[in-house]
């Protein structure tokens, strides 16, 4: 299935700096991404490794959709051993998720008027040959969802011309924002804290509704196509690799690039591709 979307990784940037933004009115925040239960510094239990080797172990239940958590605990509590086993079976989902998130192309940077930040002819160029792509994968897409961006929403329109007959809708909660403060902090991009905290919600809420394991009640597997921002699906990265969330600026992802994040029915995630610019010439590659 790789070979379909013939896999380029683009290496990664690291910003450089110290701690500036994460002040204590931020914890609040961070308490609702970080599980408080396990210590960074807890160490293997499994045998398997030595104790010298400090690890975070996975949280199965990241996106509060494992079996267990989803029957009727008050039912649960009276059944025996048998009708337990069969509840959680009934919750347990057998089709994986696959999303791919895509980056918007090309936009016009010298405005700051959002709705004047659309596509340059570059842009639009770049969008069009990811359409191709996409459509010569033999893949059949689930839906589209769109930021409601220009830059994304334009971007997504010119992938639709080249797909046949795949639903799509937009959603605000896609657009680009500042996720979660970085560090090592930028020195070329500072913006307000307040940002962080009402953005950073937001984005966090897009995480929570997009990228989760598939239902109970979906049995085959899907492929969902996000067209949205780098800030996004870097901040997406992070979250469901359970990566600290501050690292999201470590990363830098191409214009209209494609990152493919795979979802198992038990929770596990794995990424396929990030950044993958496979199908542009190397004249055509840009990370504005």
């Amino acid at each position: 299935m790789l070979r379909r979307l013939g896999l380029v990784l683009t290496p990664t940037a690291a910003a450089a700096a110290t701690g500036y933004y994460f002040r204590d009115d931020m914890k609040a925040f961070a308490a609702t991404l970080v599980d408080t239960r396990s210590s960074s510094s807890s160490l293997s239990s499994s045998g398997y490794y030595p104790d010298d080797f400090p690890k975070k172990p996975w949280d199965h239940n990241w996106d509060l959709r494992d079996p267990l958590s989803l029957v009727d605990q008050r039912e649960y509590e009276k059944a025996d051993a048998d009708k337990r086993k069969e509840m959680v079976a009934k919750q347990r989902p057998t089709a994986t998720r696959h999303i791919i998130l895509i980056r918007h192309g090309q936009y016009v940077l010298d405005t700051k008027d959002p709705v004047e930040r659309k596509l340059t002819p570059l842009g639009r160029e770049q969008a069009a040959l990811l359409g191709k792509r996409l459509s010569e994968t033999g893949l059949k897409y689930d839906q589209l969802v769109m930021s409601t961006m220009p830059r994304a929403s334009e971007t997504a329109n010119i992938i639709l011309d080249k797909l046949s007959s795949v639903a799509y809708k937009s959603d605000s909660l896609l657009e680009e924002g500042a996720p979660y403060p970085p560090e090592p902090v930028s020195y070329h991009w500072r913006p307000a804290k307040k940002k962080f905290f009402t953005e950073g919600a937001r984005i966090e809420a897009a995480f929570r509704k997009y990228i989760h394991r598939a239902s109970v009640h979906q049995k085959e597997d899907s492929y969902e196509l996000i067209v949205c921002h780098a800030n996004v699906i870097r901040y997406f990265i992070c979250r469901a690799l359970q990566f600290p969330p501050e690292g999201w600026l470590r990363m830098s992802l191409g214009n209209a690039s494609i990152t493919w994040i795979a979802i198992r029915p038990n929770g596990n995630v794995s990424i396929r591709c990030a950044g993958d610019v496979g199908h542009l010439h190397p004249d055509k590659i840009t990370f504005t």
